[in-house]
């Protein structure tokens, strides 16, 4: 076989090795990304309720400001009571006093009816929190795990982008060259083996020149149809 399509073969499958951690890696990180979706999902919620709470709350000081000022009013309707010398002024005035005690009935009912969702929103909240420092510990131990099986995974392929400086530092360059012109698109089928007279990288049949000459490996052969390297595998008597 010739010598440099030996040394293509063996580059191809190094380089194979190598991509075929990128799947890995991606399943590694989509753990993780699992688990930080889970512990924003309950951090948007007890932002929610916090949020919510603070509006409540703010609506109960606006109604307690509310009450302070009809109390006053109705301080004040008292005292003007003993000037009051006609019916239709003493009319009046008990209009006002019906309409600011109907406003404070009101208030009252509201500052209570928030205070109990508020009571239960705070509730809801704790819970969260609880849920959050367990989503927390989830990352944390799925980061540990992950980090280490990218480590090793990342040791690996150092290893092998080692092994292929040495290949391709033996490669002669022009055909180095053209490997990687065709890895370009190729990706990692830029050297496929042909069976049954077809090449495994488009699947077309070859035609018998073709074929005999990927056979006799005396050159490097390319598919006609798509352009990648072509080899035969070679059975050995252990296979």
């Amino acid at each position: 076989m010739n010598k440099h399509l030996n040394e293509l073969i063996a580059l191809a499958k190094n380089d194979q090795t190598i991509d075929s951690y990128a799947p890995a890696i991606e399943a590694a990180d989509k753990k993780v990304k699992k688990a930080q979706k889970k512990v924003d999902a309950v951090q948007e919620e007890i932002d929610t309720l916090t949020k919510e709470i603070s509006q409540n709350e703010e609506k109960v000081k606006s109604f307690d400001e509310q009450l302070k000022i009809l109390n006053e009013q109705l301080a004040s309707n008292a005292k003007k009571a003993k000037d009051i010398s006609t019916e239709k002024e003493m009319q009046a005035l008990s209009l006002e006093e019906d309409i600011a005690k109907e406003k404070m009935t009101f208030a009252n009912e509201e500052i209570e009816r928030l205070q109990g969702i508020n009571e239960t929103k705070k509730e809801l909240l704790k819970e969260a929190e609880e849920r959050l420092q367990a989503r927390n510990e989830e990352l944390t131990a799925i980061a540990e795990v992950v980090n280490v099986e990218k480590a090793e995974i990342e040791q690996s392929k150092g290893e092998l982008f080692v092994k292929r400086e040495e290949l391709t530092r033996n490669l002669e360059q022009k055909v180095l060259a053209f490997y990687e012109k065709i890895r370009i698109w190729a990706g990692n089928t830029a050297v496929v083996p042909v069976k049954k007279q077809a090449c495994y990288g488009c699947y077309m049949k070859l035609n018998d020149k073709t074929y005999a000459e990927v056979i006799k490996a005396e050159e490097i052969v390319t598919c006609p149809h798509c352009g990648r390297i072509l080899y035969i595998e070679r059975v050995t008597p252990e296979a």
